[in-house]
């Protein structure tokens, strides 16, 4: 059936516009990425660079901001140049600090599928966690097609995928030449038999969109094999 003849054009359609977006956003860009964790608390905290302009993917503990700004300071990443921030998704150690890097001047960038999970993250933090409440309505709000142009105006080539499994919410900053930020997902050999398939789809979906390097929220960057 032709384009707009029913539901097999429109999926034609749709799957032309993703096709499209992905070719658009290959173009090489300008700066070379580099990449610094800057995490602690066994947690991984990945800045993504294209010369001074910076990612941060998965945004520190609560309440430990002087930390977080420490780290920082050891690592030679100035916080100014920290223009956007990423949580993979939104558990307190993957997403405690989102507010004061905002107040920073950071932009927070929140994907369509993590929207929701924004308010539940509170229900797990303690008063004394010094969590500051993170504001919904100025934040970069995006889908996962609208991922490449965003991160082509930061400088950065690649895209955004949903990748659920240790979470509904998850989601991996996938770059141009493989690097994966896959934050919390279940790695393949430690999956359960009730997880029903969604987390071997995710890591399925990495490797069909050419993932090569993986940069986990916890322990070492490793080969995807």
């Amino acid at each position: 059936m032709g384009f707009g003849g029913g539901p097999s054009g429109a999926f034609d359609h749709a799957a032309g516009l993703i096709a499209s977006a992905r070719l658009i956003a290959r173009a090489p860009m300008s700066a070379h990425i580099t990449i610094v964790n800057v995490g602690y608390r066994s947690t991984n905290y990945w800045v993504v660079s294209a010369g001074t302009s910076r990612l941060l993917v998965d945004i520190g503990w609560p309440g430990t901001m002087p930390t977080m700004r420490a780290t920082l300071a050891r690592m030679d990443v100035p916080l100014a140049e920290i223009r956007y921030v990423l949580a993979t998704h939104y558990h307190i150690d993957h997403a405690g600090l989102a507010q004061e890097f905002k107040q920073a001047g950071a932009r927070l960038l929140v994907v369509d599928v993590q929207r929701a999970f924004i308010p539940l993250m509170k229900a797990a933090i303690k008063p004394a966690d010094g969590y500051v409440d993170i504001t919904l309505d100025d934040n970069v709000g995006i889908t996962v097609l609208q991922s490449r142009a965003t991160l082509a105006r930061i400088g950065i080539g690649g895209e955004i995928v949903h990748t659920p499994g240790h979470s509904a919410d998850s989601v991996t900053l996938l770059l141009d030449d493989g690097s994966a930020f896959t934050g919390d997902l279940i790695a393949p050999g430690l999956i359960a038999e009730n997880d029903g398939g969604v987390t071997a789809a995710s890591w399925q979906r990495l490797r069909d969109l050419g993932a090569k390097r993986i940069y986990p929220g916890h322990g070492p960057a490793r080969d995807f094999r």
